[in-house]
């Protein structure tokens, strides 16, 4: 039996930051497997600044040479009205039955789930396992202990609580902002994410 991460994320763009916690995520939490899952670009809470080919290229490029790294279109290809986390785990585990199957999320998505603004979010936390990772201000262990979707469901073996030990918060709309000022974000993003950004214009 393996063990998958699903990282789901706009990766507009991907950043040194995306990659940094996948690598470490996958290393503490003996992941076989992390699998980029890009967003629809339909959905209403999220503005795409790109077409879904250039995440597309741009996921592909960065995680090129790391076995365990894969990118995946299933929610990219979703219309917006379809999409739950709760249906896109229901997916990966019957993709994947022989395997356990963890959403990699932050602290402050956890508490949008324990306050039941994601789609069937009792159902969500019941059915699957988590990899949350802290956020600054945010006390896990408290959220779930206040919230009764989360602390009915915490077995011990639901949630895994990480911190990466390291505070670097490096958005993908900080470098966005720095192409379209005409800054200078290279070292933020793979060399050939960066080559790939600017020979397209994107950005700008």
């Amino acid at each position: 039996m393996g063990k998958i991460g699903i990282f789901g994320s706009s990766f507009d763009p991907i950043t040194n930051v995306h990659l940094w916690t996948a690598s470490t995520v996958a290393h503490r939490c003996k992941l076989d497997r992390v699998i980029f899952l890009p967003c629809s670009s339909q959905r209403s809470d999220k503005q795409m600044h790109i077409s879904d080919e250039h995440r597309w290229n741009l996921i592909h490029l960065a995680i090129n040479g790391n076995d365990k790294f894969v990118v995946n279109d299933f929610e990219m290809k979703q219309h917006a009205w379809d999409i739950a986390t709760y249906l896109t785990m229901e997916h990966f585990k019957e993709k994947y039955p022989d395997d356990e199957v963890y959403f990699i999320m932050g602290a402050d998505l956890l508490v949008d789930i324990a306050e039941g603004k994601w789609k069937k979010s009792k159902e969500l936390v019941q059915e699957n396992k988590f990899i949350v990772m802290a956020r600054n201000g945010i006390d896990i262990l408290a959220a779930i202990a206040k919230s009764p979707i989360l602390r009915n469901s915490d077995d011990g073996q639901t949630f895994h609580l990480i911190d990466k030990g390291l505070a670097m918060e490096i958005s993908s709309t900080y470098i966005r902002d720095e192409f379209q000022q005409g800054g200078e974000p290279r070292y933020l993003l793979p060399e050939s994410c960066y080559e790939y950004i600017t020979t397209n214009h994107l950005y700008q």
